[in-house]
């Protein structure tokens, strides 16, 4: 029973860090979409829009014939601006405005557009905010607000010379001709000018200690598995060692040296077997889940 001891404050582990991710909300489902789905090229996802629907992820650059500029003359095609209170501790919209053009992300001579309708916590630019109170912008919150209640300013910009990482499903809009990357099979569409690293920290910025706290939950976790079952299988081995005494003894019915009734072997090498080969699978586990909700790196 003692080897359970680790084994099973392991498991507890391992849940407590699931735990503490999905504290994220719809920030953790996009975190390990980044981590896990698979990147193609444009020229791929133009040929699935006709075939069987797939979530995938596409890189290019951002296009647009209709961009528009901002005061410091950038060319813009997504300007999202919002007005965010914080009651407790996370932040919550009050106001948002929203100026965005139609565009495509390309690569080389293919590009396919973007359902920016689509957008929600699945945009990952870099942050441009202000924090101050309610009482510095009261015509942009409700009246029910305090005035000393921390308010948060939001810019998310995409421009039209940035480079993305885009995830949706490749599809063909009615009425419209065009390949189009919309959310789709439950998930959301994502649009990320960072690299998946960079964007692990953007989607974490609020929580910086809870991806810290994951991740000692999932090593202390695996450390502490690792070592019950190796417990567990050293018992196992050397326990079969001490059942097959050399020393013949014994038996009714004839000398056991003989073709009568022998020892024979008391313990379970089958057991220490498995559980050797259950320690491997353990650590292979371990690791893919340390890298898949890690943003690691994706084939």
């Amino acid at each position: 029973m003692i080897p359970l001891i680790p084994i099973l404050a392991g498991l507890v582990l391992f849940l407590a860090g699931f735990a503490i991710l999905r504290t994220f909300g719809p920030r953790y489902r996009v975190g390990r979409l980044l981590a896990a789905t698979p990147i193609v090229s444009i020229a791929q996802a133009l040929a699935l829009a006709d075939d069987a629907a797939r979530y995938v992820g596409i890189r290019g650059r951002i296009d647009s014939e209709n961009e528009f500029e901002d005061e410091l003359h950038r060319p813009l095609v997504l300007r999202r601006t919002r007005i965010q209170q914080r009651p407790g501790s996370d932040w919550e919209t009050v106001d948002e405005q929203l100026d965005v053009v139609d565009f495509d992300v390309r690569e080389g001579l293919d590009a396919i557009a973007v359902d920016h309708a689509a957008l929600d916590v699945g945009l990952i630019v870099v942050p441009r905010e202000s924090i101050g109170t309610a009482a510095d912008v009261p015509d942009r919150v409700p009246g029910e607000i305090a005035p000393g209640t921390p308010v948060r300013l939001r810019v998310d910009l995409v421009s039209a010379v940035e480079h993305a990482i885009v995830l949706g499903v490749p599809t063909r809009r009615d009425g419209d001709d065009r390949p189009t990357m919309s959310a789709g099979l439950g998930r959301p569409l994502i649009l990320s000018t960072l690299e998946p690293s960079e964007a692990m920290r953007v989607l974490a910025e609020d929580h910086e200690r809870r991806p810290l706290a994951a991740a000692i939950a999932f090593v202390a976790g695996a450390l502490l598995l690792a070592a019950g079952l190796l417990w567990a299988a050293l018992g196992a081995v050397t326990g079969t060692a001490a059942a097959a005494s050399p020393v013949p003894t014994a038996a009714v019915g004839g000398d056991p040296r003989s073709s009568g009734a022998g020892p024979g072997l008391v313990g379970e090498p089958l057991l220490a077997i498995g559980l050797v080969i259950a320690l491997g699978v353990l650590a292979t586990v371990a690791t893919l889940a340390y890298v898949r909700f890690t943003g690691g790196r994706r084939a």
